[in-house]
């Protein structure tokens, strides 16, 4: 007979499991503090570290030892992934009440904002915090990137349950594998990962940018998570005029890029496989959109030139306006969240502002770091259009189907996609009203917050200042709209059902 309280005991035992990986996490920083000399008038600066660790592994050993180990089913996975980033954020928001002073909920805000790689900040004035803390704000979006649970999977596969956890913390259609054995895979996916996090590291500091800058950058950047150490995000190297601000956009564009794509077509370019880049159907709509959205802004931009800009002049500037707009594009719809000019600014158009809404509804590709419904998704809804409206030109009794490269989609995948986008566009509609009824802001500006938590995305059309301003319910509407879009919202919801719990 089963034990009715099975979910429970599993869960939490997990639970608790992560918590423990969470500890060590929150030492980290501690080295980057002693380095920079924050404990040089003593130890002050050990307190916003040392006292989340110690409460965090207290709480994950008491959940090990109290609740019962066992074999996670599919539904028990995704409840341990949706009460991982509930639980990580619980505890990593303590080192920014202790460290700087925020309020519990702007250090949990800002903490779920990390590890869902969403990127909204609730902080300013961050050119001036301690590097310890902003090394965890960075670090925090390196570890939500592949997703928390694949560190837990390394130090607890145990048979059935890793395949599933695995699972439920996917974003992708079917969990392919690039080499056999589930190990071995999240094994090379972060090895991938690591790898490309140094290379970026080393590129930015080979462009000049200070190597504690390029750390967080590379953590940031490959992430899709958006964090920078100062307020001004990438545009500080303009403006306070590195000499090789250029060089550090391009690379970032790539590093973005790099994050936005899904990690298993990275694993076939490693064997050679350079047709990985074309040859699937999300790839060609990835590199289309891209180039698209490009297009369109940059033409908007051609379009709004004043007259007395001369045609001389605006080639002398092209490669800065195809750079910035490439820059921001590339940002937007991979979901990293970083900025050269600021989207709500008079450098972007209202064709812009409204095209970057629809890029944080799409984000990046599945199998990446990136938020947003997937391109695939969008690839597959737009092949159901196409077959509604073949099938209305064909007899009654003729069989079509979703076919993408060459394998049709199940009915059930059209349900479940359908069913996440409609449950998407209520949590907008919810989000956008309840920021309209309990801000100042105009309408554009309420829904573009939720646009931006929903989607994982950052930057939106509500400045820091004003974010920070908020109304306490608005900030829990963006936590739990952050939370289900890393989660992609039906796992999410899960949690609120009583009837799960009793199984």
């Amino acid at each position: 007979m089963r034990n009715r309280f099975e979910t429970p005991n599993i869960v939490l035992n997990f639970l608790g499991s992560l918590l423990l990986v969470l500890s060590v996490f929150l030492l980290l920083p501690l080295l980057v503090g002693f380095l920079s000399g924050e404990f040089r008038n003593g130890f002050g600066a050990v307190t916003p570290f040392a006292v989340p660790a110690a409460a965090s592994s207290a709480a994950g050993f008491t959940l090990r030892f109290v609740f019962r180990r066992g074999n996670p089913n599919n539904l028990q996975s995704m409840l341990i992934c949706s009460l991982g980033w509930i639980a990580f954020s619980a505890f990593g928001a303590l080192p920014f009440v202790l460290g700087i002073g925020s309020s519990y909920i702007d250090g949990y805000f800002e903490t779920m904002s990390g590890f869902t790689t969403t990127g909204i900040t609730m902080f300013t004035g961050l050119d001036s915090m301690p590097r310890s803390i902003i090394f965890w704000r960075s670090l925090t979006q390196w570890i939500g990137g592949l997703g928390i649970l694949t560190f837990f999977l390394a130090i607890s596969y145990r048979g059935g349950s890793a395949h599933t956890l695995f699972g439920a913390e996917s974003h992708k259609i079917d969990v392919e594998r690039p080499v056999p054995g589930l190990g071995n895979t999240i094994k090379l996916l972060w090895g991938i990962y690591s790898a490309f996090t140094l290379s970026i590291a080393a590129a930015l500091t080979a462009a000049g940018m200070h190597f504690f800058d390029s750390i967080c950058h590379s953590f940031t950047a490959l992430s899709t998570g958006g964090f920078s150490p100062y307020d001004a995000s990438i545009a500080q190297y303009r403006i306070s005029g590195h000499p090789r601000f250029i060089l550090i956009e391009y690379i970032l564009i790539i590093g973005m890029v790099l994050g936005g794509t899904n990690f298993l077509i990275h694993s076939r370019l490693l064997k050679r496989e350079w047709r990985a880049l074309w040859d699937n159907t999300e790839m060609r709509y990835w590199w289309s959109l891209i180039g698209a959205f490009i297009a369109a802004i940059l033409a908007e931009r051609l379009f709004r030139m004043d007259a007395a800009a001369s045609a001389g002049g605006f080639f002398e500037s092209f490669e800065s306006n195809v750079r910035a707009i490439a820059f921001q594009v590339v940002s937007i719809i991979t979901t990293t969240g970083f900025g050269t000019h600021d989207i709500g600014g008079p450098f972007f158009g209202h064709v812009a502002r409204q095209l970057f809404l629809v890029m944080m509804v799409i984000g990046g590709c599945v199998g990446s770091t990136g938020g947003g419904i997937k391109v695939l998704r969008v690839g597959i809804l737009a092949k159901l259009v196409r077959r509604e409206l073949f099938r209305l030109r064909t007899p009654p009794r003729s069989v079509s189907t979703v076919v993408i490269d060459g394998k049709p989609v199940s009915s059930n995948e059209i349900y479940r996609i359908g069913a996440m986008f409609f449950a998407w566009i209520v949590l907008l509609v919810i989000g956008g009203g309840i920021t309209a009824l309990l801000s100042h802001l105009d309408s554009y500006s309420a829904f573009s917050g939720m646009f931006s938590a929903l989607g994982n995305i950052g930057p939106c059309y509500i400045s820091v200042p004003d974010m920070g301003s908020l109304n306490w319910i608005i900030k829990l509407v963006y936590i739990f709209g952050m939370l289900a879009g890393r989660l992609e919202i039906l796992p999410v919801l899960l949690i609120l059902s009583r009837n799960v719990w009793k199984y």
